[in-house]
């Protein structure tokens, strides 16, 4: 398992770094397949609370699964704990859900090509006197997948929508979750007459 450790601002001390390894190290025994972990820390002062401390991983595993977790606490190693488990918790909810029959529901007995994250952010804070602006842009590739995969993938990343590329109409279309706690998707229709 190869972990990069990337600091938004501010340099982590060796002692920081290396418990944030050997905590992320112990992923290893919920999952074999996991390939990389990319994690980012970061502090965050606050007016009210203080120094807070921001850890974000993405955790690409086997079958191109990508997991993601993110934690904020004061503490650093509180933070790193919370984040540890957050992904303990969603890889134990992934095998439990697909590995339990011994094999994974993908596809049809092909292995699809893995999962290729390719992150760029440029984060900026945003005044309350400015209007919102885009600051972050994701590019990323990915494999066409039925809704049911793109409904897990959203839910292992933690997020409320995940676009992806259906793969019964090879068209782009977006899965979310609703208020009601169900899911809905957005499908491209006929294009509008003008």
């Amino acid at each position: 398992m190869e972990i990069i450790i990337k600091s938004r601002n501010g340099k982590l001390t060796e002692e920081e770094r290396n418990y944030l390894e050997q905590k992320l190290q112990k992923l290893q025994r919920y999952s074999d397949g996991i390939g990389l972990v990319m994690v980012e820390v970061s502090r965050s002062q606050q007016h009210n609370a203080g120094t807070t401390h921001i850890t974000q991983a993405t955790l690409q595993g086997e079958h191109g699964v990508i997991i993601r977790a993110e934690q904020r606490d004061k503490e650093f190693g509180a933070a790193v704990d919370a984040l540890h488990d957050h992904l303990q918790r969603q890889m134990t909810r992934y095998k439990e859900r697909h590995f339990r029959r011994g094999q994974p529901e993908r596809g049809q007995g092909s292995t699809p090509a893995p999962v290729v994250v390719e992150a760029t952010s440029n984060v900026t804070t945003v005044s309350d006197e400015r209007a919102p602006r885009l600051v972050k842009t994701k590019q990323f590739r990915y494999k066409p997948m039925d809704h049911d995969e793109a409904i897990e993938q959203m839910e292992l990343l933690d997020h409320d929508f995940f676009v992806f590329t259906d793969a019964a109409t090879n068209q782009v279309s977006v899965v979310y979750r609703r208020k009601d706690g169900d899911y809905g998707l957005i499908e491209p229709g006929p294009e509008a007459e003008t």
